[in-house]
């Protein structure tokens, strides 16, 4: 509970409607795409940077925690209110596209700006916007920065991090600071711009984004090749690499996957398949038939099944809904679903599925796969009916074994989800004791009394 005090101090900031304290509201605010549900003390929805600072001046002269939030789409619980007397703070309201400078190929956004949208309205005006994470028509460039989310797209183009040039921010004790700027070069100080881009909001409000865009691909041209074997599919992976294409996206789905498209569509997939990718290249329009084509004939010795090429935005639309259909076949599977997100070297995705099907026999939970094979980033989709006793503990023991598995090949535990409160018990697999001191040394810095989104990343704060 807060204070009525407090109470009526947010509302002086932002207005009575916009604080919101009864319990459908703050159940509402209390959930993301995790199965965790924390109910925060208020939530409140600042319409500018000015608000936003006299907030966090207001909670961290009394030690209130604050939690920012975009549209709640994260997967390890980056935006869970985890104290009962903590304030969300919902950033839907900055919802403004402040310029898009065709001139420079910069534009600039406020963080509750929806990312398709946000797409769309530089591709209007012949301009790019390449990350693209699974959740874009819903989730927020604010949430994107903070969490560095990733996409498809990113074996050519790079990840959020890549794109965003500067920020306006409002720190822990209240201060506006901007970070960076609209030029591309800039080498004054600290880059706190990259410090703040995958820090989950920890450290600060992110209240502006200016973004770097590029010129828009003239056109693309998608194929899906399925393969007897998911080696077969890595090797040609790294082969359509090792001849010099990079594609825009080259996206994988193992054969546990493709039994579930099977049984949820009725869409056409030989049995003799065992994997698939969807592969799409971009570019001068000239120049993609020859490309597809040279790629058809590199992959063709690797166990291919069968090829098919797009001609037409509704052929490739068509090829693209086996994809699309997988998230949804799966509760097929099992009701719950634990979706991880671990990155492995490119070429040990085929030793990294193998070991996942070993977890799966040892703990008897079902596994499904897919994910950007051009990175190497597999999503490791652990299936259960928590309803069932045990269940949820064989699920933790897997994702444990996944996570140490990836780590043993030299891969990460998260490629694009972030640490959160999920995956922060694993931390110290990966990063070794000094190097989350020094992160706890800055974040100390930053937030001296730990109110902005406490109990995040760090093992010991959960």
């Amino acid at each position: 509970m807060l204070d009525k005090t407090i109470i009526s101090n947010l509302e002086q900031i932002v207005g009575k409607k916009h604080v919101l304290t009864d319990k459908a509201s703050l159940i509402c605010y209390s959930y993301d795409a995790t199965q965790r549900k924390f109910l925060p003390a208020a939530v409140v929805h600042p319409g500018s940077t000015e608000e936003i600072s006299r907030i966090m001046a207001l909670a961290n002269q009394h030690r209130i925690p604050v939690y920012p939030r975009g549209a709640g789409s994260g997967f390890t619980g980056g935006s869970l209110p985890t104290s009962t007397d903590g304030i969300v703070l919902g950033l839907t309201r900055l919802d403004r596209i402040l310029e898009i400078d065709e001139e420079n190929l910069v534009a600039t956004v406020e963080p509750g700006v929806v990312t398709e949208a946000f797409q769309k309205a530089v591709e209007k005006v012949g301009l790019f916007y390449p990350p693209d994470p699974a959740s874009l028509k819903m989730s927020t460039l604010g949430g994107n920065v903070a969490e560095c989310a990733g996409g498809p797209r990113c074996v050519k183009y790079g990840v959020t991090k890549d794109y965003i040039i500067g920020l306006e921010i409002v720190t822990p004790t209240g201060d506006i600071i901007t970070t960076g700027g609209p030029t591309m070069k800039g080498v004054v100080g600290y880059d706190l711009t990259k410090l703040i881009c995958g820090s989950e909001g920890t450290l600060a409000v992110i209240t502006k984004v200016i973004i770097k865009l590029l010129p828009l691909p003239e056109a693309k041209k998608t194929m899906l090749v399925l393969f007897d074997s998911i080696d077969g599919a890595a090797q040609a992976v790294s082969s359509i690499i090792r001849n010099k294409i990079i594609p825009a996206t080259l996206e994988f789905m193992d054969g546990r996957t493709l039994d579930c498209v099977r049984d949820a569509t009725s869409l056409e997939v030989p049995d003799s398949a065992r994997a698939v990718l969807i592969i799409e290249v971009d570019g001068d329009r000239e120049f993609l038939d020859k490309q597809a084509h040279k790629i058809a004939e590199i992959i063709k010795p690797l166990g291919v099944v069968e090829t098919r090429i797009a001609e037409t935005p509704a052929e490739s639309d068509a090829l693209w809904q086996i994809r699309r259909s997988v998230s949804a076949s799966l509760r097929r599977v099992n009701p719950d679903k634990f979706n991880e997100d671990i990155c492995v070297p490119r070429s040990k995705v085929p030793e990294m599925i193998r070991k996942i099907d070993t977890i799966s026999d040892k703990f008897g939970v079902p596994i499904v796969n897919f994910g950007h094979a051009g990175d190497g980033n597999i999503h490791v989709n652990i299936m259960i009916d928590s309803k069932i006793p045990g269940e949820q503990e064989k699920a933790d023991q897997a994702i444990a074994a996944v996570f140490a598995g990836a780590l043993e090949l030299g891969g990460t535990m998260s490629g694009e989800h972030g640490v959160g409160i999920m995956k922060a018990p694993f931390v110290g697999m990966e990063l070794g004791n000094a190097a989350i001191d020094y992160m706890k040394t800055i974040k100390k810095a930053l937030d001296p009394n730990n109110i902005l989104n406490p109990g995040k990343i760090f093992p010991s704060d959960v």
